[in-house]
């Protein structure tokens, strides 16, 4: 069963404008800007029946379509630089969807999620960086301009086993609007 995640989509105009970041980085292993996404919720490996729960809990998710903007570069791992992302600026719509998304998880009987939500666009895995080498390189890539764009839909993605950064699949999307069949035609993990 691949592992699932429920994110929202980058826009490929928004990826065009980040890959102008990649580049440059010893040690960096960048993601491809179609796999591009901010993670709201990681789910792991679930049958098919939690899966199903999931789809029609997503399908009723009451929020609106709001603006993100992705206004820093940053990283992950202190010492040992792990990651590169593009941070995303915080927004009210951004931490209630979220909360809504694990407060349901939640009620479907998955566990807490274990880490804080913090809401980025990772671009690049880093192995052996060392936080020299990525204090430049950051001081050389700042986003002059914060990049923003308008999340219009959730997604309900999976990857495939590999050393993390994708590649990943859409397995269903989820529009953000007024209630009305949310749906998108296909049955959850056709495969």
């Amino acid at each position: 069963m691949p592992r699932l995640f429920i994110a929202l989509e980058i826009p490929a105009d928004v990826a065009t404008e980040l890959t102008l970041h990649r580049g440059g980085l010893s040690g960096a292993r960048w993601i491809d800007p179609s796999d591009y996404h901010v993670t709201l919720r990681f789910l792991g490996d679930v049958d098919r029946r939690m899966a199903n729960d999931v789809d029609h809990m997503l399908s009723d998710l009451g929020a609106y379509p709001f603006e993100v903007t992705l206004d820093a570069l940053g990283s992950f791992g202190g010492d040992k630089p792990r990651a590169l992302f593009a941070r995303v600026a915080p927004s009210r719509a951004l931490t209630e969807l979220q909360a809504d998304v694990e407060r349901q998880m939640r009620r479907l009987g998955m566990p807490a999620e274990g880490r804080k939500f913090v809401p980025h666009v990772t671009l690049a895995r880093l192995r052996d960086t060392t936080p020299v080498e990525l204090a430049h390189f950051l001081s050389l890539h700042p986003i002059v301009r914060p990049i923003s764009f308008t999340a219009r839909r959730v997604a309900l993605m999976s990857s495939r086993d590999s050393t993390g950064g994708g590649p990943y699949v859409l397995e269903a999307a989820y529009p953000l609007g007024p209630s009305y069949p949310n749906r998108l035609p296909r049955e959850v993990l056709r495969r």
